[in-house]
């Protein structure tokens, strides 16, 4: 997944935060986030989960979900 979310990152560097958490030394964050199973990745929007992926998901998908996150 880290080779998609770094290709993400530059396309969308001034639009989008992304963050990486370990969730092993993070509890907190992972029970904020139903973190049952890695990877998982959220996008959130207005402060609230917009999108939720558990396991490897393909660019094309966090690409479309992150374009419409934005409108």
């Amino acid at each position: 997944q880290d080779p998609i979310i770094e290709e993400l990152k530059k396309k969308f560097e001034d639009k989008v935060e992304f963050k990486k958490i370990d969730v092993d030394n993070n509890n907190e964050l992972a029970a904020k986030f139903t973190v049952h199973a890695i990877p998982t990745l959220v996008i959130e929007k207005d402060g609230a989960v917009f999108k939720r992926y558990t396991g490897v998901t393909r660019a094309n998908v966090l690409e479309s979900d992150l374009n419409a996150a934005l409108k």
